[in-house]
Protein backbone atom coordinates (compact mmCIF):
# COMPACT_ATOMS: atom_id res chain seq x y z
CA UNK A 1 0.00 0.00 0.00
CA UNK A 2 1.23 3.48 -0.96
CA UNK A 3 2.28 6.40 1.61
CA UNK A 4 -0.56 9.16 1.51
CA UNK A 5 0.93 12.91 2.04
CA UNK A 6 0.30 14.82 4.73
CA UNK A 7 -2.00 17.18 3.39
CA UNK A 8 -1.06 19.69 5.66
CA UNK A 9 2.60 19.39 4.46
CA UNK A 10 0.93 18.99 0.35
CA UNK A 11 -0.55 22.51 1.18
CA UNK A 12 2.56 24.37 2.64
CA UNK A 13 4.14 22.97 -0.44
CA UNK A 14 1.34 24.29 -2.70
CA UNK A 15 1.61 27.71 -0.81
CA UNK A 16 5.47 27.72 -1.10
CA UNK A 17 4.95 27.23 -4.62
CA UNK A 18 2.60 30.14 -4.90
CA UNK A 19 5.02 32.33 -3.48
CA UNK A 20 7.81 31.18 -5.52
CA UNK A 21 5.61 32.08 -8.23
CA UNK A 22 4.86 35.66 -7.06
CA UNK A 23 8.73 36.57 -6.50
CA UNK A 24 9.10 35.99 -9.48
CA UNK A 25 6.52 37.66 -11.18
CA UNK A 26 7.44 40.68 -8.78
CA UNK A 27 10.87 40.17 -9.50
CA UNK A 28 10.58 40.45 -13.74
CA UNK A 29 8.39 43.34 -12.84
CA UNK A 30 10.76 44.99 -11.62
CA UNK A 31 14.19 43.80 -13.74
CA UNK A 32 12.01 44.83 -16.91
CA UNK A 33 12.35 48.63 -16.39
CA UNK A 34 15.55 48.51 -14.87
CA UNK A 35 17.27 46.31 -17.65
CA UNK A 36 16.04 48.55 -20.20
CA UNK A 37 17.42 51.85 -18.16
CA UNK A 38 21.03 49.88 -18.23
CA UNK A 39 20.67 49.14 -21.85
CA UNK A 40 19.88 52.84 -22.52
CA UNK A 41 23.07 54.00 -20.09
CA UNK A 42 25.24 51.29 -22.11
CA UNK A 43 24.09 52.66 -25.36
CA UNK A 44 24.27 56.83 -24.94
CA UNK A 45 27.71 56.05 -22.88
CA UNK A 46 29.42 53.84 -25.52
CA UNK A 47 28.02 56.51 -28.24
CA UNK A 48 25.96 53.26 -30.34
CA UNK A 49 22.92 56.17 -30.14
CA UNK A 50 23.52 60.02 -30.31
CA UNK A 51 23.61 61.18 -26.57
CA UNK A 52 22.80 64.46 -27.80
CA UNK A 53 18.72 62.71 -28.34
CA UNK A 54 19.13 60.25 -26.20
CA UNK A 55 21.15 61.38 -23.08
CA UNK A 56 22.10 58.50 -21.03
CA UNK A 57 19.41 58.31 -17.64
CA UNK A 58 22.06 59.37 -14.68
CA UNK A 59 22.02 62.38 -16.85
CA UNK A 60 18.57 62.42 -16.89
CA UNK A 61 17.91 61.85 -13.12
CA UNK A 62 20.71 64.56 -12.51
CA UNK A 63 18.45 67.30 -14.78
CA UNK A 64 15.46 65.43 -12.81
CA UNK A 65 17.68 66.82 -8.96
CA UNK A 66 18.25 70.24 -10.10
CA UNK A 67 14.42 71.01 -11.55
CA UNK A 68 13.05 69.53 -8.12
CA UNK A 69 15.62 71.28 -5.79
CA UNK A 70 14.92 75.07 -8.06
CA UNK A 71 10.93 74.46 -7.07
CA UNK A 72 10.60 74.61 -10.95
CA UNK A 73 9.33 71.25 -11.17
CA UNK A 74 6.89 71.19 -8.14
CA UNK A 75 5.09 73.83 -9.57
CA UNK A 76 4.90 71.67 -12.65
CA UNK A 77 3.71 68.78 -11.34
CA UNK A 78 1.26 70.70 -8.94
CA UNK A 79 -0.51 72.76 -11.69
CA UNK A 80 -0.56 69.35 -14.12
CA UNK A 81 -2.30 67.64 -11.14
CA UNK A 82 -4.86 69.72 -9.97
CA UNK A 83 -6.05 69.98 -13.88
CA UNK A 84 -5.50 66.10 -14.03
CA UNK A 85 -7.93 65.89 -11.07
CA UNK A 86 -10.48 68.73 -12.01
CA UNK A 87 -10.81 67.67 -15.46
CA UNK A 88 -11.08 63.64 -14.25
CA UNK A 89 -14.00 64.22 -11.77
CA UNK A 90 -15.91 66.72 -13.67
CA UNK A 91 -16.10 63.79 -16.68
CA UNK A 92 -16.39 60.42 -14.03
CA UNK A 93 -19.10 62.08 -12.30
CA UNK A 94 -21.43 63.05 -15.14
CA UNK A 95 -20.42 60.25 -16.69
CA UNK A 96 -21.66 57.82 -14.41
CA UNK A 97 -25.02 59.56 -13.65
CA UNK A 98 -25.45 59.76 -17.43
CA UNK A 99 -24.81 56.33 -17.87
CA UNK A 100 -26.80 55.01 -14.95
CA UNK A 101 -29.81 56.80 -16.68
CA UNK A 102 -29.65 55.59 -19.98
CA UNK A 103 -28.74 51.86 -18.97
CA UNK A 104 -32.16 52.10 -16.40
CA UNK A 105 -34.46 53.72 -18.70
CA UNK A 106 -35.16 52.68 -22.95
CA UNK A 107 -36.15 56.13 -23.96
CA UNK A 108 -33.62 57.98 -21.97
CA UNK A 109 -30.75 55.19 -23.56
CA UNK A 110 -32.44 55.54 -27.32
CA UNK A 111 -32.29 59.65 -27.40
CA UNK A 112 -28.80 59.91 -26.38
CA UNK A 113 -26.96 56.87 -27.87
CA UNK A 114 -26.90 58.52 -31.72
CA UNK A 115 -25.69 61.91 -30.08
CA UNK A 116 -22.38 59.91 -28.08
CA UNK A 117 -22.16 57.70 -30.76
CA UNK A 118 -21.30 60.80 -32.71
CA UNK A 119 -19.49 63.32 -30.68
CA UNK A 120 -17.35 60.31 -29.44
CA UNK A 121 -15.14 59.67 -32.68
CA UNK A 122 -14.14 63.23 -32.58
CA UNK A 123 -10.93 64.26 -30.94
CA UNK A 124 -11.38 66.52 -27.96
CA UNK A 125 -7.89 68.07 -29.03
CA UNK A 126 -9.73 68.65 -32.27
CA UNK A 127 -12.09 70.90 -30.73
CA UNK A 128 -9.95 72.92 -27.82
CA UNK A 129 -10.39 75.89 -30.20
CA UNK A 130 -13.80 76.30 -29.89
CA UNK A 131 -13.33 75.74 -25.98
CA UNK A 132 -10.75 77.90 -26.08
CA UNK A 133 -13.59 80.67 -27.51
CA UNK A 134 -15.92 79.76 -24.44
CA UNK A 135 -14.14 78.91 -21.64
CA UNK A 136 -11.04 81.22 -22.82
CA UNK A 137 -7.09 80.34 -22.72
CA UNK A 138 -7.49 79.65 -18.30
CA UNK A 139 -7.57 77.14 -16.29
CA UNK A 140 -11.27 76.22 -16.68
CA UNK A 141 -10.22 75.50 -20.30
CA UNK A 142 -8.08 72.51 -19.79
CA UNK A 143 -9.98 71.46 -17.02
CA UNK A 144 -12.90 71.02 -19.84
CA UNK A 145 -10.67 69.71 -21.92
CA UNK A 146 -9.66 66.92 -20.20
CA UNK A 147 -13.51 65.93 -18.78
CA UNK A 148 -14.30 65.93 -22.38
CA UNK A 149 -12.60 63.31 -22.51
CA UNK A 150 -13.05 61.33 -19.92
CA UNK A 151 -16.55 61.42 -20.38
CA UNK A 152 -17.09 59.27 -23.56
CA UNK A 153 -15.51 55.76 -22.03
CA UNK A 154 -16.76 56.14 -18.78
CA UNK A 155 -20.88 56.84 -19.65
CA UNK A 156 -20.46 53.92 -22.40
CA UNK A 157 -18.84 51.37 -20.44
CA UNK A 158 -21.36 52.40 -17.17
CA UNK A 159 -24.23 51.66 -19.70
CA UNK A 160 -23.10 48.31 -21.14
CA UNK A 161 -22.34 47.62 -17.27
CA UNK A 162 -26.23 48.21 -16.68
CA UNK A 163 -27.66 46.50 -19.41
CA UNK A 164 -25.32 43.35 -18.48
CA UNK A 165 -26.98 43.41 -15.50
CA UNK A 166 -29.17 40.20 -14.82
CA UNK A 167 -33.09 41.14 -15.64
CA UNK A 168 -33.97 38.88 -12.53
CA UNK A 169 -32.51 41.46 -10.13
CA UNK A 170 -34.69 44.20 -11.97
CA UNK A 171 -37.64 41.95 -11.89
CA UNK A 172 -37.50 41.29 -8.23
CA UNK A 173 -36.32 44.97 -7.50
CA UNK A 174 -39.63 46.18 -9.10
CA UNK A 175 -41.83 43.37 -7.24
CA UNK A 176 -40.53 45.10 -4.08
CA UNK A 177 -41.16 48.05 -4.49
CA UNK A 178 -37.72 49.20 -5.07
CA UNK A 179 -37.88 53.05 -5.43
CA UNK A 180 -35.87 54.94 -8.08
CA UNK A 181 -32.97 55.83 -5.38
CA UNK A 182 -32.89 51.91 -5.02
CA UNK A 183 -32.75 51.37 -8.43
CA UNK A 184 -29.76 53.38 -8.81
CA UNK A 185 -28.03 52.87 -5.59
CA UNK A 186 -28.54 48.97 -4.66
CA UNK A 187 -28.95 47.34 -8.29
CA UNK A 188 -27.75 49.53 -11.24
CA UNK A 189 -24.55 51.21 -9.71
CA UNK A 190 -23.30 47.78 -8.13
CA UNK A 191 -24.59 46.24 -10.52
CA UNK A 192 -22.32 47.73 -13.01
CA UNK A 193 -19.29 48.53 -11.46
CA UNK A 194 -17.09 45.85 -12.70
CA UNK A 195 -17.45 47.10 -16.28
CA UNK A 196 -17.47 50.83 -14.77
CA UNK A 197 -14.58 50.75 -13.31
CA UNK A 198 -12.48 49.62 -16.57
CA UNK A 199 -14.16 52.82 -18.79
CA UNK A 200 -13.05 54.89 -15.68
CA UNK A 201 -9.51 52.98 -15.95
CA UNK A 202 -9.34 53.94 -19.66
CA UNK A 203 -10.76 57.65 -18.84
CA UNK A 204 -7.33 58.25 -16.86
CA UNK A 205 -5.15 57.10 -19.17
CA UNK A 206 -6.94 59.21 -21.75
CA UNK A 207 -6.28 62.52 -19.33
CA UNK A 208 -2.90 62.01 -19.18
CA UNK A 209 -2.49 62.10 -22.72
CA UNK A 210 -5.02 65.07 -23.18
CA UNK A 211 -3.21 66.76 -20.12
CA UNK A 212 0.09 66.65 -22.21
CA UNK A 213 -1.43 68.02 -25.65
CA UNK A 214 -3.92 70.63 -24.18
CA UNK A 215 -0.41 72.27 -22.02
CA UNK A 216 1.44 72.34 -25.43
CA UNK A 217 -1.22 74.19 -26.90
CA UNK A 218 -2.19 76.74 -24.75
CA UNK A 219 -0.72 77.15 -21.74
CA UNK A 220 2.14 78.99 -19.67
CA UNK A 221 2.75 75.85 -17.06
CA UNK A 222 2.41 72.09 -16.32
CA UNK A 223 4.42 69.04 -17.50
CA UNK A 224 3.16 69.24 -21.15
CA UNK A 225 4.14 72.66 -21.08
CA UNK A 226 7.46 71.84 -20.05
CA UNK A 227 8.14 68.95 -22.29
CA UNK A 228 7.25 71.17 -25.43
CA UNK A 229 9.25 74.36 -24.15
CA UNK A 230 12.42 71.81 -23.28
CA UNK A 231 11.66 70.53 -26.87
CA UNK A 232 11.70 74.03 -28.48
CA UNK A 233 14.78 74.92 -27.32
CA UNK A 234 16.60 71.61 -27.70
CA UNK A 235 16.85 70.58 -23.51
CA UNK A 236 15.97 67.17 -24.46
CA UNK A 237 17.19 66.43 -20.66
CA UNK A 238 14.58 68.39 -19.26
CA UNK A 239 12.06 66.70 -21.61
CA UNK A 240 12.97 63.48 -20.55
CA UNK A 241 12.11 64.45 -17.11
CA UNK A 242 8.64 65.45 -18.36
CA UNK A 243 8.03 62.04 -19.89
CA UNK A 244 9.20 60.05 -17.02
CA UNK A 245 6.89 61.85 -15.06
CA UNK A 246 3.76 61.40 -17.42
CA UNK A 247 4.70 57.73 -17.43
CA UNK A 248 5.39 57.43 -13.33
CA UNK A 249 1.78 58.96 -12.87
CA UNK A 250 -0.11 57.34 -15.62
CA UNK A 251 1.69 54.48 -13.75
CA UNK A 252 0.56 55.21 -10.07
CA UNK A 253 -3.22 56.27 -11.10
CA UNK A 254 -3.31 52.66 -12.21
CA UNK A 255 -2.15 51.23 -9.36
CA UNK A 256 -4.48 53.11 -7.05
CA UNK A 257 -7.72 52.37 -9.50
CA UNK A 258 -6.64 48.49 -9.64
CA UNK A 259 -6.37 48.64 -5.87
CA UNK A 260 -9.62 50.08 -5.36
CA UNK A 261 -11.10 47.94 -7.61
CA UNK A 262 -9.90 44.79 -5.42
CA UNK A 263 -11.69 46.96 -2.51
CA UNK A 264 -14.94 47.33 -4.10
CA UNK A 265 -15.49 44.48 -6.01
CA UNK A 266 -13.27 41.77 -4.03
CA UNK A 267 -15.55 38.60 -6.01
CA UNK A 268 -13.76 39.93 -9.19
Amino acid sequence: MKDLKNPVETEKQEWRKRQNQQRLKTGLTVFSPVFLLLIWEILSRSGLIDARFFPPPTAIVSTFIELLTSGQLFHHINISLFRIFAGFLLGVIPGIILGLCMGLYAPIRHFLSPLIMALMPIPTLALLPIILIIFGIGEVSKVVTIAGSVFFPVVINTVAGVISIDSIYLDVAKNYGASRRDFFLKIALPGSLPVMLEGIQMGQAIALLTIVAAEMMGARSGIGYLIWTSYSAFLLKEMFVGLILISFFGYIFSLLLRWLQRKLIPWR
